[in-house]
């Protein structure tokens, strides 16, 4: 009979992703999971394989609670210009899932992480475009609109404010 799971899978993707926002790479192994999560090492090597299987488990679930949390923004923002802009601050920096969104796009190299990126990117543009009026205008607008936003969200952790998304979206629907 297998052991009841005291501390869960999903305690220690968050734990994972914390080291890799605080130290990068670097700073995540099983002996710093371990540490932080109260796991032996070997039970660490048991639920994930590898340090790589630990840290694709951990970037998965990040993309899954990205989604849901998309899926739920993209529901409530109204067909309109507006909505487009409540959309993507719903996604924005306040919400714990894109604090993420800079670890999720740190390393493409592994495909099927690479695949979950261009799958929501694709999710945020079409919900955009519809947004901004639909048509080639409304993806193109979308397409637009979405890099400048991710632009933002980069640089505000350096301290960049000048940007609005509220600007930019004005200037494409005008």
């Amino acid at each position: 009979m297998a052991r009841r799971k005291i501390i869960s899978d999903a305690h220690v993707h968050s734990e994972v992703r914390r080291l890799l926002a605080e130290g990068g790479d670097k700073a995540v192994s099983f002996g710093s999971i371990s540490k932080a999560t109260g796991l032996a090492g070997p039970t660490l090597v048991q639920r994930f394989g590898s340090r790589e299987g630990m840290l694709k488990a951990a970037l998965s679930d990040a993309w899954d609670r990205l989604v849901a949390e998309t899926e739920a923004a993209e529901a409530d923002a109204p067909l309109t210009a507006k909505g487009a802009q409540a959309f993507l601050k719903a996604l924005g920096a306040d919400a714990p899932e894109s604090a993420d969104l800079s670890l999720l796009a740190a390393d493409f190299r592994d495909p099927d992480l690479r695949a979950r990126a261009e799958a929501w990117r694709a999710q945020v543009e079409r919900a955009l475009a519809i947004r901004l009026g639909g048509g080639a205008r409304g993806r193109e607008s979308a397409s637009i609109l979405f890099s400048a936003w991710q632009g933002q969200l980069l640089w505000q952790t350096a301290g960049g404010k000048s940007f609005r998304v509220k600007d930019a979206l004005k200037r494409l629907t005008d």
